[in-house]
Order: structure tokens, then sequence, then C-alpha cells
């Protein structure tokens, strides 16, 4: 049993996180705005308070992250930084600062999307964004030390977020967040390292 932290564990993907990695594992949950632990990722400061909160992990997950979606012809560049500030940087973050903390042999597991293959209508933030985080973590992967790995969960729509954002994804196949919440732990306890696990498509 590992010491695992979910940073975004209130959100949708999260809570499934938390029930599929909690029957296996000590799991730390942490929130924006509600839990014990709470963290800004999009601030340096707050990660590394965090991290100073916990203590050493076994693993951190991270589910967190905004992006922007809207026309292309009316976006400007302060819209398209919500994507590049809060779910590539945020998490980005939480592996910069993370990697003093992480025992060895410890892993990192963050969360794109389909956009990232598949883009929707009003969603260039999204898909920039979520390929983004897919280089960053092949490339990271070559480069952690004491045998820690790094891996990127990216699911289709979910069922429980087709009300939200179903008329993005009209004629995808969503997918439940039970299921999703199981390719977490295949990244978490399994031997892989810089590898997207696709989950719906």
């Amino acid at each position: 049993m590992g010491k695992i932290v979910v940073i975004g564990a209130t959100g949708t993907i999260g809570r499934a996180v938390v029930v599929s990695l909690g029957a296996r594992h000590d799991v730390i949950e942490v929130g924006a705005t509600r839990g014990a632990f709470r963290v800004d990722s999009t601030s340096v400061e707050s990660v590394n308070t965090l991290f100073e909160s916990i203590g050493k992990v076994d693993g951190v997950v991270t589910t967190t992250g905004r992006v922007h979606f809207g026309p292309l012809s009316g976006m400007n560049a302060e819209a398209f930084q919500l994507g590049l500030r809060d779910k590539l940087m945020g998490q980005i973050n939480v592996v910069l600062a993370g990697q003093a903390w992480m025992n060895d042999g410890g892993s990192f597991t963050l969360t794109s999307g389909i956009s990232a293959h598949e883009p929707v209508r009003e969603g260039a933030n999204a898909s920039c964004v979520n390929l983004a985080l897919e280089g960053f973590v092949m490339a990271a992967a070559a480069e952690l030390k004491r045998g820690m790995r790094i891996n990127l969960i990216s699911p289709t729509i979910l069922e429980e977020s087709i009300p939200v954002f179903g008329d993005y994804f009209v004629g995808f196949e969503p997918v439940s967040a039970e299921r999703v919440g199981m390719a977490y732990l295949r990244s978490v306890e399994g031997p892989g390292t810089g590898r997207v696990y696709r989950v719906g498509y």
C-alpha cells in the first residue's frame, strides 16, 4: 500500500480515482476549495506548501485543470491563457515540485482528454493543452530519476459530464467515471512510464 496524493479529488474524475485507489492505497485527497488539504496548482508557492504539509509520497495523481471553450474567431490571448495557466502549467507545476517529495519508484499520473486527437468545435484551447501535456509526459519520463514514472490518462467525454460538455461532444460515445478511474490504478501500479492511456477511444 502506497501513500498517493489525488489533486482534484472532489471533481468528477477525482472522486472516481479516490474510489479506485482507495481500497489498495492510503489516499490523500486534495481539493481547490474543499477538503483537509487544498492547493491552487497554478501557484508554485501553493504547490510547494502542499508538499511541505504532506511530506514524502509514493504517487501523485492530478485530475485538475480548466480550459477555454469558444469560437476561435472571437478568442483572444487572455482567454487562451486559461488552459495554458490552469490545466497545462497547473499539472506541470505539481510534477516539477513533487519530484523532491516522491519516494524512489513513485509515479505521477496527469490528465488530458480526447480532444488531443479528436478536435471538437470551439475546442482549440483544449486540443492545444492536451497535446502539450502528452509531449511533457513523454519527455519527462526520459529524465525522471530514482525510478520515478510518469503517465497520462486521456479519457473521452464522461457520462457524468454530458450535462455540462455534451454539446461539444455530439456523437462521441461517453464512458463512466468508474471506468476512467481504473486507468489511474493501472498507471499507479503498473510498470509503464511515458505512456498515454486512452479511455473510451
